[in-house]
């Protein structure tokens, strides 16, 4: 049985002097080097959103964390009897697994394209976008992991393997870290994510895994980077203020609901493709 001596708290703990200090590196090496990773208006923008998810995180974890463990007492599988290893192994695998598909339709559904082009809006690629997170992104996650407490994973262990493997996504937003030989056949590499960040014609929409690309093999969404990375949205925000890009795409949802004749056009204003529009349009 898993016991609570470890908490997501503890990965943040650990985890950010290194995140902070790799950042640091990075800046240090491109103002050296003249290469422009950090713009200011960029990450001044990219500060905001990571501020407004902070707090939107801090209101409702405990809310999400207790609906979670009351899920957890209708649990079809008893995991947690299961050497912790294997518990950490299962919760990691299952984790990545919901994680292609939520990332997937958050890129294919406005609904929730709304929230995740927060992330994609910066044109920069750095270890400080990875951190440049939608604010009620740990709220649209909701009803695609609630799965997991039902299967039989503790909710506690999931949140601390979770933070582990955020971690992990940290170190894929870099441009210094070139292909990674074996490793790139099985694991999400700074190669694999620069290509879902670009908006070039054979990069959109790939390479949705977390921590492994196994999904998107077996899946069909993988890309090999092999061409240089145009980072960004397919229509840029233009603003570094983290309002505007917090409402850009609902503003245009809206307008697009208004022009819509139909019940579906009216639907699909929410709920179609990013790309879709109104016959009326």
């Amino acid at each position: 049985m898993f016991e609570n001596n470890v908490t997501e708290y503890t990965v943040y703990a650990v985890g950010a002097p290194i995140v902070l200090t790799l950042i640091l590196i990075e800046g240090v090496f491109s103002a050296s080097k003249k290469l422009g990773y950090y713009k200011q208006g960029d990450s001044l923008g990219t500060i905001g959103l990571i501020v407004g998810n902070v707090i939107v995180n801090l209101i409702t974890k405990s809310s999400i964390l207790a609906f979670y463990l009351f899920l957890y007492q209708f649990k079809l599988f008893n995991i947690d009897s299961y050497p912790l290893w294997v518990q950490i192994s299962l919760t990691l695998i299952t984790i990545d697994f919901i994680y292609y598909w939520f990332h997937r339709t958050s890129h294919r559904v406005r609904f929730f394209w709304g929230i995740h082009m927060n992330h994609h809006s910066s044109e920069e690629m750095n270890f400080l976008v990875s951190l440049r997170q939608a604010w009620f992104n740990p709220i649209f996650r909701v009803p695609f992991f609630f799965i997991m407490p039902l299967i039989g994973f503790n909710p506690l262990l999931t949140f601390v393997v979770g933070a582990a493997s955020t971690l992990w996504a940290v170190i894929q937003h870099t441009k210094t870290i070139g292909k990674l030989g074996p490793l790139e056949w099985f694991m999400v590499t700074p190669s694999a994510h620069r290509v879902h960040h670009g908006v070039n014609d054979g990069y959109l929409n790939k390479n949705f895994g977390n921590v492994f690309i196994i999904w998107d093999r077996m899946f069909g969404t993988y890309a090999e980077e092999r061409e240089t990375v145009i980072y960004g949205l397919t229509n840029n925000v233009k603003t570094f203020n983290a309002f505007k890009i917090t409402a850009f795409s609902w503003i245009g949802f809206v307008n697009d609901f208004k022009r819509s004749s139909s019940f579906s056009e009216k639907f699909l204003s929410f709920f179609g493709s990013p790309e879709w529009q109104p016959k009326s349009s």
